[in-house]
């Protein structure tokens, strides 16, 4: 299930989801599958029922194991928003973690020989206070994600800079037009306005 929209901030969008690599599915898969031939073999050559039975059941086994495994990729979400990194995995209880992208020191990837055949890696996100570092295994085309990390704490940077060039400290005349703005709107009295608009002028 995709990430739910009523749980992102005011002016905040998704900018990737990402599941685990669909490695993590071969093993039960494999297993089935090996089982269920194997059943059919038994049955066909030995023709005997406690093996048959003992292969059909492992199949069984093998396609609950696959049934779990989907439930945990289905659930488990890496999210990257134009603000944050966000983690949530679990079937029945759920676990989240949040990163605020200023607070993202470092981002590193860490792949075997293996994983970079099959394009999967392991995410290490460092941060500051007390999440410290947190490691997001099996990710599909780890450098792509990390990538997009970067890019997105980049434009973070950059609205955090065009937000506090907005802060600049007004000019004398702009703070003089401003308390003309309050004395007409009735918020300060006129010898108000006029004992600081006198201050100000000094300052000039």
């Amino acid at each position: 299930m995709p990430f739910p929209r009523k749980l992102l901030n005011e002016g905040e969008d998704v900018v990737a989801e990402v599941r685990p690599h669909w490695w993590m599915f071969v093993k039960p898969v494999a297993a089935t599958a090996l089982f269920f031939v194997l059943a059919i073999v038994l049955k066909a050559t030995v023709d005997n029922a406690v093996l048959t039975s003992l292969a059909a059941a492992a199949s069984l086994l093998g396609l609950v194991w696959t049934l779990i495994r989907y439930l945990r990729w289905n659930t488990t979400l890496f999210v990257v928003t134009t603000d944050r990194l966000i983690l949530r995995s679990g079937v029945l209880s759920k676990q989240g973690k949040e990163i605020p992208l200023e607070r993202l020191n470092d981002l590193s990837v860490t792949q075997t020989f293996f994983e970079r055949l099959i394009r999967s890696g392991d995410l290490m996100l460092a941060s500051g206070g007390e999440l410290g570092a947190q490691v997001v295994k099996n990710v599909p085309r780890p450098f792509g994600v990390q990538n997009v990390v970067y890019a997105e704490m980049e434009r973070a940077e950059a609205r955090t800079a065009d937000r506090m060039a907005g802060r600049r400290e007004l000019s004398i005349p702009e703070q003089i037009e401003k308390l003309d703005e309050l004395r007409q709107r009735g918020a300060i009295s006129q010898a108000e306005f006029d004992a600081k608009k006198t201050q100000l002028l000094e300052r000039m």
